[in-house]
């Protein structure tokens, strides 16, 4: 029995359990599926035709759409081949809750930018337990500490993700990694 491609990509979209959100050039949401529903809670008549606007959280959209812009006229991303970022994202509700994302640049036959998809996981109760997980080192550190109480906690600043390391980690230190899936800096927040 063959498989036919098209329809197989349908299904994987429509049937994944991540979420896999497609924009435009201009940041316009084409493609929401299920697992976007799960995640954000809008139906997908909510979410296609409106801005990625409606999923990031107010205080990083002005960053978020300087790089989105960037990428689409350059064609360049600092994020794809794999890495995952981990950032605030909003819920219909008004809730923030904490995605894990890696995206795929579209591009047309000449080579030009046509959109970006990205598929996210939702990791709140992972970035929770780590942030209780770190709260409550502090309060009660260590009592035989190899480095004699002279070590920092892992710090993440601009851009300073490094390779290999999952950006949940950056939850250690009660943050996340800003961005979303073409924002030109990398930016430690909350």
């Amino acid at each position: 029995m063959e498989l036919d491609p098209t329809h197989f990509a349908e299904r994987l979209v429509s049937g994944m359990s991540d979420a896999i959100i497609y924009a435009d050039a201009e940041g316009v949401i084409r493609v929401w599926n299920r697992g976007a529903i799960r995640v954000f809670g809008f139906a997908e008549a909510e979410a296609v035709g409106r801005s990625l606007d409606i999923i990031i959280p107010e205080n990083l959209r002005e960053r978020h759409w300087q790089g989105y812009r960037a990428t689409m006229r350059t064609g360049q991303s600092r994020y794809g081949d794999g890495h995952i970022l981990s950032v605030p994202a909003l819920r219909k509700d008004g809730t923030r809750v904490s995605v894990e994302f890696t995206i795929v640049p579209f591009t047309n036959d000449a080579g030009r930018m046509i959109g970006i998809a990205a598929i996210m996981r939702d990791a709140t109760a992972r970035f929770e337990e780590l942030r209780a997980l770190r709260r409550q080192r502090a309060l009660h550190p260590p009592a035989n500490r190899a480095d004699n109480g002279q070590s920092r906690p892992w710090s993440l600043g601009a851009g300073d993700l490094p390779p290999g390391k999952l950006p949940f980690q950056a939850a250690l230190n009660d943050r996340h990694v800003s961005g979303t899936a073409s924002l030109g800096a990398t930016t430690a927040l909350i």
